[in-house]
């Protein structure tokens, strides 16, 4: 085997001239180029032994995170085992959990007045000091490679909290930090920007810039007044995010995802959103990665739909991110669950079917944001649901205002357009929380589990939800949170309830023991690779979704009745196999209502 010193040579050969001519295309600074040719040896040179074999191993396997096997959770250190010392000694229960993909939310430095639940970082280097240090994160992501485990964190590219060093000598009128942000004492810029640029929270962070009158000019602040947007524009400003990229990875994170991604170059006259220039930065950043640290991959941040959302894949010959989320078919199963009709789930399905199966996405039913009603309205209004009235009702609908059993809080309401977002765990807006619905409410909830692992990509559970956790209503009491409903859903780990996973009577067995059952089986079944051909199937009703997986002679069905009431249900081409009982289905099959069926079905 070469040395890894050659290894990063061979590296740097090879990809070096794009991630050189990308550069001065952009920034046409060859002393700042230099400055970051040296700083990537350094990286390299600094990266710990067993990280640099875990780059041998993972360029031997260039597409281990297409694995059937890969299972994530999504959790706050902090409210699941209260630092990362207790994440560690919790590695055990996320392994019953089959979870070996972990992603840590926001624990970076940062004032817990002004967090965003996190995204303000105040220091990229620096853990937030109730959650640990560095040396924990190195100890946690050291024993959960030892495990068969990955570390994914959230790298805030987009801006800096106005608590950040560079922020402060900024404010104090430091021209040289002024130029890392959008300074501007003139308010004719700002006002040329809002012409053009939307707003991301026009009612409780309106416009996007702050004037800040100590200094006596705007700041660009797309997201909160005390999140600072970066100029990307200067060279400086790249270069030194990505050293903290390339510091943080030297910590043993095997995933790092890139947030608001879509925003991070700005220009007077467009949205600020998915310009060019985002695309090659995002393009750099992974040539830096594949020079530096190659096991370690990129998540993008990008919440549109799938067909908008693949640019940032790239192309084969020029990939950028790795791994993109799949938020309009989370959107879009809540929408079906409401309605109790399938259709538009069934027609983005078959769109995300004719895109490249080496484009992988991450499923979802529930993240740490809210729920946007980003949907397909051209198509809803085909089938005579109008968006503002569709949106009032999905809304009444998941607070129980309807007579259902779902329960949760709006988020971002606007006064004025009516139009909100949605809060609350998978559970609570299942009807788990309901006594009279709670068995309803568990099928609910496994159904709709089930069809995110029958799809491709990587299933990722959202901490709580592998034990039915419901929302926790105790934010309202708590002055830094009682104005953003997320935190509804951002409860403490319940470990008493996690306690009873193995007694089948209660909701968290039930759940968890169900999960576990639908996860070995996506493990064994050779149907469920990346590569495996996927359709959509006529059930004959508009209320009950057919899928079909089929690789290398093995074919799969999957049946999912969002209805409430059992329906009857003829297979294509004859019996099948129940995937987890065994037994044998006839070609006619009845499934209870808001139940479903995994199929094995002969060739």
């Amino acid at each position: 085997m070469a040395s890894t010193e050659t290894t990063f040579e061979e590296r740097l050969r090879l990809y070096w001239p794009e991630l050189k001519h990308l550069y001065m295309v952009l920034y046409h600074d060859d002393a700042m180029l230099k400055k970051l040719r040296r700083h990537l040896a350094a990286f390299s040179e600094e990266r710990r032994d067993s990280l640099k074999q875990r780059d041998v191993e993972k360029q031997e396997s260039p597409n281990w995170y297409q694995s059937r096997e890969l299972l994530g959770m999504m959790l706050y250190i902090d409210n699941f085992a209260g630092n990362l010392k207790g994440v560690r000694e919790k590695l055990p229960y996320l392994a019953k959990a089959n979870v070996n993909y972990i992603h840590l939310m926001p624990f970076l430095d940062t004032v817990p007045e002004r967090s965003d639940g996190g995204y303000a970082v105040a220091d990229f280097r620096k853990v937030r000091p109730d959650l640990g240090t560095m040396e924990d994160l190195e100890d946690l992501t050291e024993a959960c490679h030892e495990k068969g485990m990955n570390v994914c964190m959230d790298f805030v590219m987009n801006h800096t909290s106005e608590d950040h060093e560079w922020a402060k000598l900024a404010r104090s009128g430091e021209g040289e930090y002024m130029s890392r942000y959008y300074f501007y004492a003139d308010p004719s810029v700002p006002r040329m920007y809002e012409k053009t640029v939307p707003q991301v929270f026009p009612t409780t962070a309106p416009g996007n810039f702050t004037w800040l009158p100590d200094s006596g000019h705007w700041v660009m602040t797309t997201f909160y007044p005390y999140q600072w947007d970066l100029n990307y524009a200067n060279p400086v400003v790249f270069n030194e995010m990505m050293y903290n990229f390339l510091y943080l990875a030297n910590r043993g994170v095997d995933v790092i995802r890139i947030d608001a991604v879509p925003y991070i170059w700005k220009e007077i006259g467009t949205s600020c959103r998915n310009l060019p220039q985002v695309h090659t930065i995002v393009r750099m950043m992974r040539l830096i990665g594949q020079i530096v640290c190659p096991s370690v991959i990129l998540l993008g941040e990008v919440v549109m739909e799938p067909s908008k959302v693949a640019p940032y894949f790239g192309t084969p010959e020029a990939p950028e991110c790795h791994l993109l989320y799949n938020v309009t078919t989370m959107a879009t199963i809540w929408h079906t669950v409401a309605t109790q009709d399938v259709r538009l789930l069934r027609r983005q399905l078959d769109i995300l079917r004719t895109l490249p199966k080496s484009q992988v996405f991450l499923n979802y039913l529930r993240c740490h944001d809210d729920i946007g009603w980003g949907l397909d309205y051209p198509t809803l209004r085909s089938y005579g649901m109008e968006e503002v009235p569709h949106k009032q009702f999905l809304n009444d609908y998941f607070r129980g205002y309807t007579g259902s059993a779902s329960r949760g809080e709006l988020y971002n309401e606007d006064p004025v357009t009516k139009d909100a977002r949605f809060c609350g765990t998978t559970a609570s807006m299942c009807g788990v929380g309901q006594e009279v619905s709670r068995a309803q409410g568990v099928r609910l909830d496994l159904m709709l589990h089930g069809l995110m692992l029958f799809q491709s990509g990587i299933p990722v559970l959202y901490s709580g939800d592998e034990i039915g956790q419901l929302n926790d209503d105790s934010y309202h009491n708590d002055p830094n949170k009682a104005q953003d409903s997320r935190y509804i859903h951002r409860g403490k780990m319940l470990w008493e309830q996690a306690a009873q996973i193995d007694d089948n009577s209660t909701v968290a067995g039930q759940i968890f023991a169900g999960l576990r059952a639908l996860e070995e089986q996506r493990k064994e079944h050779k149907a469920f690779s990346a590569d495996a051909d996927v359709w959509t199937w006529d059930t004959g009703t508009d209320r009950v979704l057919g899928l079909g997986r089929y690789c290398d002679g093995e074919k799969l069905l999957g049946v999912f009745n969002f209805g409430e009431e059992a329906a009857q249900i003829r297979l294509p081409l004859g019996a099948a196999e129940n995937l987890l009982t065994g037994a044998a289905c006839d070609r006619t099959i009845s499934i209870p209502a808001r139940d479903f069926i995994w199929l094995k079905q002969e060739v």
